[in-house]
Protein backbone atom coordinates (compact mmCIF):
# COMPACT_ATOMS: atom_id res chain seq x y z
CA UNK A 1 0.00 0.00 0.00
CA UNK A 2 1.23 3.19 -1.07
CA UNK A 3 2.26 6.16 1.81
CA UNK A 4 -0.95 8.44 1.00
CA UNK A 5 -3.39 5.50 2.02
CA UNK A 6 -1.18 5.04 5.45
CA UNK A 7 -3.17 4.82 8.73
CA UNK A 8 -2.00 5.42 12.25
CA UNK A 9 -0.85 2.06 13.39
CA UNK A 10 -3.38 1.76 16.19
CA UNK A 11 -6.46 1.98 14.03
CA UNK A 12 -7.68 -1.11 14.33
CA UNK A 13 -7.43 -1.23 18.66
CA UNK A 14 -8.81 2.28 18.07
CA UNK A 15 -11.77 1.62 15.50
CA UNK A 16 -12.11 -2.24 17.95
CA UNK A 17 -12.45 -0.35 21.16
CA UNK A 18 -15.37 2.45 19.79
CA UNK A 19 -16.98 -0.19 18.54
CA UNK A 20 -16.78 -2.61 21.74
CA UNK A 21 -18.61 0.50 23.22
CA UNK A 22 -20.95 1.04 20.74
CA UNK A 23 -21.84 -2.95 21.27
CA UNK A 24 -22.16 -2.61 24.83
CA UNK A 25 -24.67 0.64 24.53
CA UNK A 26 -26.80 -1.15 22.19
CA UNK A 27 -26.99 -4.05 24.06
CA UNK A 28 -27.83 -2.29 27.08
CA UNK A 29 -30.30 -0.69 25.37
CA UNK A 30 -31.89 -3.46 24.11
CA UNK A 31 -31.68 -2.73 20.68
CA UNK A 32 -29.71 -5.97 19.90
CA UNK A 33 -28.69 -9.03 21.63
CA UNK A 34 -24.63 -10.15 22.38
CA UNK A 35 -25.23 -12.55 20.06
CA UNK A 36 -26.20 -9.78 16.85
CA UNK A 37 -22.63 -8.62 15.65
CA UNK A 38 -21.38 -12.39 15.54
CA UNK A 39 -24.32 -13.49 13.50
CA UNK A 40 -23.39 -10.76 11.05
CA UNK A 41 -19.79 -11.15 11.65
CA UNK A 42 -20.56 -14.68 11.12
CA UNK A 43 -22.42 -14.16 7.51
CA UNK A 44 -19.94 -11.98 5.98
CA UNK A 45 -16.97 -14.34 6.83
CA UNK A 46 -18.79 -17.86 5.50
CA UNK A 47 -21.59 -16.73 2.95
CA UNK A 48 -21.08 -13.20 1.59
CA UNK A 49 -17.25 -12.11 0.31
CA UNK A 50 -14.61 -12.72 -1.98
CA UNK A 51 -14.86 -16.45 -2.29
CA UNK A 52 -18.49 -15.56 -4.14
CA UNK A 53 -16.82 -13.46 -6.67
CA UNK A 54 -13.46 -15.58 -7.27
CA UNK A 55 -16.75 -18.53 -8.41
CA UNK A 56 -18.18 -16.14 -10.68
CA UNK A 57 -14.68 -14.92 -12.44
CA UNK A 58 -13.46 -18.45 -12.67
CA UNK A 59 -16.59 -19.71 -14.35
CA UNK A 60 -16.32 -16.55 -16.36
CA UNK A 61 -12.72 -17.26 -17.27
CA UNK A 62 -13.93 -21.33 -18.44
CA UNK A 63 -17.32 -20.52 -19.99
CA UNK A 64 -16.95 -17.61 -22.25
CA UNK A 65 -21.13 -17.51 -22.95
CA UNK A 66 -21.49 -17.40 -18.94
CA UNK A 67 -19.37 -14.94 -19.66
CA UNK A 68 -20.99 -13.15 -21.99
CA UNK A 69 -24.20 -13.38 -19.69
CA UNK A 70 -22.54 -12.04 -17.05
CA UNK A 71 -21.42 -8.33 -18.33
CA UNK A 72 -24.90 -8.27 -20.22
CA UNK A 73 -27.45 -9.08 -17.06
CA UNK A 74 -25.13 -9.61 -14.24
CA UNK A 75 -27.68 -10.83 -11.19
CA UNK A 76 -29.24 -13.29 -13.58
CA UNK A 77 -26.32 -14.78 -14.52
CA UNK A 78 -24.82 -15.09 -11.09
CA UNK A 79 -28.39 -16.92 -9.98
CA UNK A 80 -27.15 -20.00 -12.74
CA UNK A 81 -24.23 -20.43 -9.75
CA UNK A 82 -25.23 -22.65 -6.43
CA UNK A 83 -24.11 -19.45 -4.04
CA UNK A 84 -25.66 -18.57 -0.99
CA UNK A 85 -28.74 -17.24 -0.66
CA UNK A 86 -29.18 -13.07 -0.04
CA UNK A 87 -26.43 -12.31 -2.99
CA UNK A 88 -29.25 -9.46 -4.12
CA UNK A 89 -29.36 -8.30 -0.77
CA UNK A 90 -26.97 -6.98 1.63
CA UNK A 91 -25.17 -4.28 -0.65
CA UNK A 92 -25.64 -6.55 -3.53
CA UNK A 93 -28.26 -4.68 -4.96
CA UNK A 94 -27.83 -3.95 -8.90
CA UNK A 95 -24.63 -5.57 -9.49
CA UNK A 96 -23.16 -4.91 -12.54
CA UNK A 97 -20.04 -6.59 -13.99
CA UNK A 98 -17.10 -5.28 -16.39
CA UNK A 99 -14.82 -7.12 -18.05
CA UNK A 100 -11.07 -6.33 -18.79
CA UNK A 101 -9.68 -7.22 -21.96
CA UNK A 102 -6.59 -6.26 -24.11
CA UNK A 103 -7.30 -3.18 -25.10
CA UNK A 104 -9.74 -2.11 -21.99
CA UNK A 105 -8.89 -1.98 -18.25
CA UNK A 106 -11.29 -1.27 -15.72
CA UNK A 107 -11.29 0.58 -12.31
CA UNK A 108 -14.31 0.54 -9.51
CA UNK A 109 -14.57 3.19 -7.51
CA UNK A 110 -17.66 5.45 -5.21
CA UNK A 111 -16.96 9.10 -5.23
CA UNK A 112 -19.86 9.78 -3.43
CA UNK A 113 -18.89 7.20 -0.25
CA UNK A 114 -18.45 3.85 -0.33
CA UNK A 115 -21.03 1.58 -2.20
CA UNK A 116 -19.56 -1.80 -2.88
CA UNK A 117 -20.86 -5.29 -3.86
CA UNK A 118 -20.71 -6.88 -0.53
CA UNK A 119 -21.69 -10.39 -1.71
CA UNK A 120 -18.42 -10.96 -4.64
CA UNK A 121 -15.94 -8.80 -2.97
CA UNK A 122 -16.64 -8.63 0.74
CA UNK A 123 -16.26 -5.29 2.90
CA UNK A 124 -14.26 -2.65 1.56
CA UNK A 125 -11.12 -1.76 2.51
CA UNK A 126 -10.21 1.26 4.42
CA UNK A 127 -8.38 3.19 1.45
CA UNK A 128 -11.57 2.56 -0.86
CA UNK A 129 -13.23 4.98 1.73
CA UNK A 130 -10.59 7.24 1.51
CA UNK A 131 -11.19 10.56 0.13
CA UNK A 132 -7.91 11.19 -1.61
CA UNK A 133 -8.73 7.92 -3.41
CA UNK A 134 -12.01 8.32 -4.01
CA UNK A 135 -10.90 11.93 -5.96
CA UNK A 136 -7.79 10.85 -7.99
CA UNK A 137 -8.82 7.95 -8.95
CA UNK A 138 -11.85 9.96 -10.72
CA UNK A 139 -9.51 12.16 -12.13
CA UNK A 140 -6.59 10.18 -12.67
CA UNK A 141 -6.81 6.87 -12.59
CA UNK A 142 -3.42 5.54 -14.82
CA UNK A 143 -1.63 7.85 -12.15
CA UNK A 144 -3.27 6.16 -9.35
CA UNK A 145 -2.87 2.79 -10.68
CA UNK A 146 0.96 2.97 -11.24
CA UNK A 147 0.81 4.02 -7.52
CA UNK A 148 -0.63 0.72 -7.19
CA UNK A 149 2.14 -1.40 -8.50
CA UNK A 150 -0.07 -1.19 -11.81
CA UNK A 151 1.27 0.27 -14.76
CA UNK A 152 -1.11 0.59 -17.71
CA UNK A 153 0.70 1.31 -20.70
CA UNK A 154 -0.87 4.06 -22.65
CA UNK A 155 -2.65 1.83 -25.91
CA UNK A 156 -4.44 0.55 -23.01
CA UNK A 157 -7.27 2.42 -22.49
CA UNK A 158 -8.54 2.90 -18.73
CA UNK A 159 -12.89 3.33 -17.55
CA UNK A 160 -13.39 4.15 -14.30
CA UNK A 161 -16.74 2.89 -13.01
CA UNK A 162 -18.75 5.05 -10.37
CA UNK A 163 -20.85 2.60 -7.74
CA UNK A 164 -23.77 4.03 -6.61
CA UNK A 165 -26.79 2.53 -4.33
CA UNK A 166 -28.34 1.96 -7.80
CA UNK A 167 -25.51 -0.04 -9.24
CA UNK A 168 -22.48 -1.70 -7.89
CA UNK A 169 -19.84 -2.42 -10.36
CA UNK A 170 -17.18 -5.48 -10.20
CA UNK A 171 -14.35 -6.14 -12.52
CA UNK A 172 -13.81 -9.39 -14.29
CA UNK A 173 -10.20 -9.76 -14.64
CA UNK A 174 -8.59 -11.41 -17.87
CA UNK A 175 -7.34 -14.90 -17.11
CA UNK A 176 -3.81 -15.31 -16.46
CA UNK A 177 -1.63 -17.07 -19.02
CA UNK A 178 -0.10 -20.34 -18.86
CA UNK A 179 -3.59 -21.51 -16.49
CA UNK A 180 -5.14 -23.21 -19.59
CA UNK A 181 -4.50 -26.69 -18.22
CA UNK A 182 -6.23 -25.60 -14.48
CA UNK A 183 -9.40 -26.73 -13.02
CA UNK A 184 -11.74 -24.28 -12.31
CA UNK A 185 -11.55 -24.56 -8.33
CA UNK A 186 -7.84 -23.91 -9.16
CA UNK A 187 -8.60 -20.69 -10.95
CA UNK A 188 -10.68 -19.56 -8.18
CA UNK A 189 -7.84 -19.13 -5.85
CA UNK A 190 -6.24 -16.94 -8.26
CA UNK A 191 -8.88 -14.15 -8.36
CA UNK A 192 -8.40 -11.60 -5.53
CA UNK A 193 -10.42 -8.52 -4.47
CA UNK A 194 -8.09 -6.36 -5.78
CA UNK A 195 -8.22 -7.93 -9.42
CA UNK A 196 -11.95 -7.67 -9.16
CA UNK A 197 -11.76 -3.99 -8.11
CA UNK A 198 -9.09 -3.36 -10.72
CA UNK A 199 -6.73 -2.10 -8.82
CA UNK A 200 -4.61 -5.28 -9.32
CA UNK A 201 -4.70 -8.28 -11.85
CA UNK A 202 -5.26 -11.65 -11.82
CA UNK A 203 -1.64 -13.52 -11.74
CA UNK A 204 -0.90 -17.30 -12.03
CA UNK A 205 0.20 -18.88 -8.81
Amino acid sequence: MIDRFQYREDREAYSAARVKALEALLIKKGIITDKTVDTVLDFFETKMGPFNGAKIVARAWVDPSFKDRLVTDTPAAIAELNLPEGMAGAEGEHMRAVANSPDVHNLIICTLCSCYPWPVLGLPPYWYKDPTFRSRAAREPRAVLGEFGLPVPEAIEIKVWDSSAQIRWFVVPERPVGTEGMTEAELEALVTPEAMMGVAIAKAA
